[in-house]
């Protein structure tokens, strides 16, 4: 892998992700673009104890656009774009409108790939082994900034989720704090440990092998199925065999292996609904360990990949309960969701 290292026109960093080791990226972003100006500020619910982001500008940000206005594709044929190249494999940079900014955090986007037309599941083994080489640099480059204390890489697919920009992408969150969803798992982890002495994530991942019917898949360095408590209709957790904190830490053999299984499990979700059926959206999130945070080293490195598309035409809506009191109900049984995961395997 190559990594190469420029400025867009407003001052924001722009990283190429190279497969050849020759690549060059000498374009320049010829925009006349004003400096980023942001308003993010972060508030603290007194009643809950977590925290939001106040960030007005993204009121203003890129909405739906047509293919060709893209701001995602490379610059091409006189469309300037926030890629300068006319091709790339994979690039990330500073979101121009960030949910996190300076003192409260860092935003930035990942581009899988210059194609408009493909999703992450049309991407190659070896593309997506660039992906990962691109997530556990930016965690480890994050990691390295005074403001950030948890890295967040995922992907969010489908305008059902969500969307905005139809090119495939991701995002990358350098939040300034344990996020809620963090301190749970390690709060449960940790009385876990008090009670029985073991590993909550080593003891759970155990536990799903042992029982069977809820797993998806299972492989040399990855397992993943569907959990006992699933909060979505079709929910996996994927994680590695070796319990890392977070993707720095991955082995080799891990590293290998994770395209061709994340692959498998993304072109099975776009099966679950049967042939005819539009992609299914869904949202790709790996859990890391916070830096510096108690309970890091027991902490598991996971992605949790779910989908709020509940049956053929049908969403899975967060009503009273799940937005009100953070019930979830959930329609589709764990085990019957891991059948048909089952059944969509690749042939």
């Amino acid at each position: 892998m190559k990594k190469t290292v420029t400025t867009l026109a407003d001052g924001r960093e722009l990283i190429y992700y190279d497969a050849a080791d020759d690549a060059v990226r000498e374009a320049v972003d010829q925009r006349p673009l004003d400096a980023v100006s942001t308003s993010s500020e972060i508030r603290r619910d007194p009643l809950l104890g977590d925290a939001v982001a106040i960030a007005s500008h993204r009121q203003a940000r890129t909405y739906h656009p047509p293919a060709d206005a893209c701001p995602l594709c490379p610059t091409r044929d006189g469309r300037h774009s926030e890629i300068p190249d006319d091709h790339y494999d994979v690039a990330v940079f500073e979101n121009r409108f960030p949910s996190l900014a300076g003192d409260s955090g860092r935003c930035e986007v990942v581009c899988f790939t210059s194609d408009h037309e493909a999703s992450f599941a049309d991407l190659t083994e070896e593309q997506a082994a660039l992906v990962l080489a691109a997530w556990t640099d930016r965690t480890a480059a994050l990691a390295a900034l005074d403001q950030v204390a948890q890295v967040f890489c995922f992907e969010n697919r489908g305008a059902e989720i969500g969307v905005t920009l139809g090119h495939p992408h991701g995002q990358i969150y350098g939040y300034p704090f344990v996020t809620p969803r963090t301190e749970l798992m390690l709060r449960n982890a940790a009385r876990h440990h008090e009670e029985t002495g073991g590993n909550l994530f080593d003891d759970l991942v155990a536990g799903e092998e042992k029982d069977g019917s809820r797993v998806v898949l299972a492989t040399g360095h990855w397992i993943a199925f569907v959990p006992y408590a699933a909060h979505w209709p079709y929910e996996v957790h994927l994680h590695p065999r070796r319990r890392v904190p977070d993707l720095r830490e991955l082995d080799e053999g891990a590293r290998t292996e994770f395209p061709r299984v994340y692959l498998e499990l993304l072109r099975r979700f776009d099966r679950i609904f049967g042939p005819g059926e539009p992609p299914t959206p869904y949202i790709s999130a790996w859990h890391q360990a916070p830096f510096g945070a108690p309970g890091r080293d027991g902490f598991a490195l996971h992605l949790e990949l779910f989908t709020i598309r509940r049956t053929s035409g049908k969403l899975k809506f967060l009503a009273g309960s799940e937005s009100g009191m953070s019930v979830f109900i959930n329609d589709v049984p764990p085990e019957a969701a891991a059948e048909r995961l089952r059944e969509v395997a690749s042939q």
